[in-house]
Formats: structure tokens, C-alpha cells, sequence
């Protein structure tokens, strides 16, 4: 294993792990020739599943490509790289379980349906891709059929709250001539 520091070919592995799903190992390796550390992976390649694109011509599957897509999808979103490797074994797991063929289509229906019950805006992101999203309409039907539940442990707000207090909702005032007056443009 070549270190990514120094470029050295001399390394020892420190420690081992499975992964928790145990389709992998996790390697700690020391490199020898300048002490930096680092993480490696070790998984079964499986070269038979193919995926048939949209234009029906085929290539081999590859996990980096769906992680990657997934992670695009998540960016600058508050998701723990932990749910992204989670998403990524689910779907791979049920890739290689149902053929040695599977439509790109349904690699991303597979996809949102998994970004659906994590995060709205990442499930939009890959949606709008994914079903080549060409005008703002399509936005908001996919808006309307996502629906405009609220996750009990997310922290997403409506778009115009309502801000209450012990004796109702507090009503939205514009302010007055005076007071912007008084503030003479400053903040």
C-alpha cells in the first residue's frame, strides 16, 4: 500500500476491524518511512453485476460512482459520513442480491427511496437529476408529493413560522415610518 503522505511502499498494519455489516476490513496502517497513519478498506470486488443505462448500454457497477452521487447529493447538509456509508451498503446490498443485471433507473428509484425518509432536500438534489428535472414545475410537484410532513427529530422549519408566546402567535407588524427613521440606516 502506497502512503498518501510520502508516497512510501513500506507500511505495517496497526489494526483490523470488520466492518459492521462485515463486508469489509478496516485496516490501520503506520507507514515506515515517515510514521503517518491512515485508514484502508478491504472488500469483495464483484465484477459480474452490470448496470444497464438509459441509452441500454452496459458497464460494470461501480460503488465509488453511487457513492459519490449520493454524497453530491448531501452536500453542505448536516448527515454524518456514518448514514452515507449506511445508505451506500443498503443499496449495494440489495443490488448484488437481485441479478447480475439491474436498470440504472432502478439503482436510483433505490436511491430515493432511502433519501426520502433521511433528508427532503437531499432526496430533491438526486431527484432532480436522476428524473432529469428541465423546468421549476417539476420542483414543485416533486415538493408537493414529498408532502410537508416534519421528522420529529429534525430541526427544519416552515417557511414563514409563526412565533408564539403563552398567549398566542405573535402578529407579523411591518415596521413603522418612525422607527426606520430613527435607526438612520444603521443595523
Amino acid at each position: 500500500m502506497r502512503c498518501p503522505k510520502c508516497g512510501s511502499r513500506d507500511d505495517k498494519v496497526i489494526d483490523s476491524r470488520q466492518s459492521r455489516d462485515s463486508s469489509s476490513i478496516r485496516r490501520r496502517r503506520e507507514c515506515l518511512s515517515c510514521g503517518y497513519r491512515f485508514t484502508t478498506y478491504e472488500e469483495i470486488e464483484r465484477s459480474d453485476l452490470r448496470v444497464v443505462k438509459r441509452d441500454r448500454t452496459h458497464e460494470p457497477f461501480d460503488r465509488r460512482k453511487l457513492a459519490g452521487s449520493i454524497a453530491k447529493a448531501f452536500e453542505k447538509r448536516s448527515t454524518s459520513l456514518l448514514t452515507l456509508e449506511q445508505i451506500v451498503d443498503e443499496i449495494v446490498h440489495d443490488l448484488e442480491t437481485s441479478g447480475r443485471e439491474v436498470l440504472s433507473t432502478d439503482i436510483g428509484a433505490k436511491v430515493l427511496e432511502k433519501l426520502r425518509g433521511i433528508d427532503e432536500v437531499a432526496y430533491l438534489r438526486y431527484a432532480s437529476v436522476h428524473r432529469r428535472f428541465e423546468d421549476v414545475d417539476q420542483f414543485v410537484d416533486a415538493i408537493h408529493a414529498l408532502g410537508r410532513h416534519v421528522k420529529p427529530d429534525s430541526k427544519q422549519r416552515e417557511l414563514f413560522p409563526a412565533e408564539t408566546t403563552e398567549s398566542g402567535p405573535i402578529p407579523a407588524v411591518a415596521p413603522s415610518a418612525d422607527v426606520t427613521m430613527k435607526n438612520h440606516g444603521r443595523v
